[in-house]
C-alpha cells in the first residue's frame, strides 16, 4: 500500500480538523463499500471452486462414495459432505 501526503491532496482546514483526532499518526482510510469487492472477485478462485464443487456433486450423484471424493479431491469427509449438501440446495 503507497501512502499520500495529506497535505498534497487535503485542504488545510480537513488537516487541522484531522490533527485534532491523531496528530502525527498514520490513519487508514477505508475503500467505499460500493468500491470493496468480494472474495474472490480479483482472481479466478472463487470461479475455480464452483466448478471444482459442481463436479463433485456430479461425480457423488454418479455414484462415487464420500470417501472416495475426499481422497481424489484430498479434502476432508466433512468437505465432501459440506460441498454435496450445498450442491443439492441450488
Amino acid at each position: 500500500m503507497d501512502y499520500i501526503r495529506a497535505a498534497d491532496i487535503l485542504p488545510q482546514e480537513l488537516i487541522e480538523q484531522l490533527q485534532q483526532y491523531v496528530d502525527g499518526a498514520m490513519l487508514y482510510i477505508p475503500k467505499k463499500v460500493e468500491g470493496k469487492k468480494a472474495w474472490g472477485e480479483q482472481t479466478a478462485t472463487k470461479a475455480s471452486l464452483a466448478k471444482r464443487n459442481a463436479r463433485i456433486y456430479k461425480e457423488f450423484i454418479e455414484g462415487k462414495s464420500v470417501q472416495i471424493l475426499a481422497e481424489e479431491y484430498f479434502l476432508a469427509k466433512k468437505s465432501i459432505q459440506r460441498i454435496i449438501r450445498q450442491e443439492k440446495s441450488k
